[in-house]
């Protein structure tokens, strides 16, 4: 089953001399509880077509639809409730609210949309996650892994449509890397989430199924792994 569709996707920013193509007409397609990696340099346009999928951005031209629903056309208002409900985000920064509990912090989505937490789910989640015991904490009463750990189970705690984490070890060391890169793929594996990963590491692109590869705005190859 697709759950992200994307046809000649463009987005430019500025215009005249000052025109900057981000994305030069994305074609992708992803399957239901696919890991997949994209991957590219600085500048390659992977951010720019993770925000458009997150519904953070809009493209210039083309189709985006996620989940059954049409991103791009999508106003302010649709779009923040498409984020809440469809979309998991995990930032290299974990967004954490400093004066509210881990388990506060998880549950603010649901908050936000007004729905009733599952207490069930939080705690296979925060069990998968190795922090089920650290709930009652503030964030900067944990380590760096641990907040990690708590925006990924934020990012899962309404079972999102696509989880999509945009280079979420970059503050980490390379232990932490590691466990977070294997709890993204239990995610993937026991919660059939669908992930899509972005980095520049080749290392930790090699962890998903597929390898998608951007350059200047486009994509130069497409590798199923396995």
């Amino acid at each position: 089953m697709e759950v992200v569709k994307c046809e000649n996707v463009r987005k430019v920013y500025g215009r005249g001399e000052n025109e900057v193509v981000a994305l030069a007409g994305i074609d992708l397609s992803v399957e239901k509880g696919e890991f997949v990696a994209v991957m590219g340099a600085s500048g390659s346009g992977k951010s720019t077509l993770l925000h458009i999928l997150g519904s953070v951005d809009r493209p210039t031209s083309g189709t985006v639809t996620v989940d059954g629903c049409d991103v791009a056309s999508m106003n302010p208002t649709q779009a923040a409730i498409f984020r809440r409900r469809k979309v998991g985000l995990v930032y290299q920064f974990y967004n954490l609210i400093p004066t509210l509990t881990v388990r506060k912090n998880i549950w603010m989505p649901l908050i936000l949309d007004k729905r009733q937490p599952n207490e069930e789910l939080l705690e296979k989640v925060t069990e998968m996650l190795g922090i089920h015991d650290r709930l009652d904490f503030l964030p900067d009463q944990l380590s760096g892994g641990q907040q990690q750990r708590a925006a990924i189970a934020r990012a899962l705690i309404y079972r999102p449509a696509i989880l999509l984490a945009d280079e979420p070890t970059g503050n980490l060391d390379k232990k932490n890397s590691r466990e977070i890169i294997d709890l993204l793929k239990i995610s993937n594996r026991d919660l059939r989430q669908t992930v899509i990963l972005i980095t520049h590491d080749e290392k930790i692109a090699l962890e998903a199924d597929r390898i998608v590869t951007l350059e200047d705005g486009r994509i130069i190859s497409d590798i199923r792994r396995g």
